[in-house]
């Protein structure tokens, strides 16, 4: 397995090795001690899977209080997979990496907590699963507009399928207080 440092603290895009011969292919997503030497120091207690459409952004989500770290892959078609960083103190406050993870590169991405998560369906449709390190707490989570001008994402695609939730999700000015009263929004060097 590759471990590959981003420009935001925390934020590793993984490849594994893939094993393939005329039978189909093996890897493994994710060995505890290769992810402990790759810098990945977090235990995961949730699953989830999810099914988009093409043009479907999820996101921008995140939790206040019990906020995941989330390791992200694709089985099936294309994603334009996002991490924002709003954790105050942090030397990239608001700003984002996009990384193409997909059913044929095997990528993952680790996002930590502190950091909001989104992605955008580029094939004709995606089945996205990802490991959390916290569970999730509805009443806890916050949203951010996948459109925010002061994160400004140049996102692959000029209009989004998106639920009611996403569309009418509030920009940081609106949020940015709430956002300090977390201690997952305050940014700690982990090293």
């Amino acid at each position: 397995m590759k471990f590959e440092k981003t420009p935001i603290e925390g934020v590793i895009i993984i490849t594994p090795k893939v094993f393939k011969d005329k039978r189909g292919f093996f890897l493994e997503t994710y060995h505890k001690k290769k992810f402990l030497e790759g810098g990945i120091k977090v235990e995961f207690v949730q699953d989830n899977h999810s099914l988009s459409r093409r043009n479907t952004i999820r996101g921008l989500h995140g939790q206040l209080f019990q906020a995941q770290g989330k390791l992200v892959r694709v089985i099936e078609g294309e994603i334009f997979d996002v991490a924002v960083d709003l954790r105050k103190g942090s030397p990239t406050y608001t700003k984002w990496i996009g990384v193409i993870l997909s059913a044929d590169n095997f990528k993952q991405l680790y996002i930590p907590p502190g950091c909001l998560h989104g992605f955008c369906v580029l094939s004709e449709q995606a089945q996205v699963e990802y490991k959390c390190t916290d569970f999730y707490n509805p009443s806890d989570e916050i949203t951010l507009n996948w459109q925010d001008p002061t994160i400004n994402i140049s996102w692959p695609i000029k209009e989004a399928l998106l639920s009611e939730r996403d569309k009418n999700a509030p920009f940081l000015q609106d949020i940015e207080n709430e956002l300090i009263k977390s201690k997952y929004y305050i940014f700690k060097d982990e090293e």
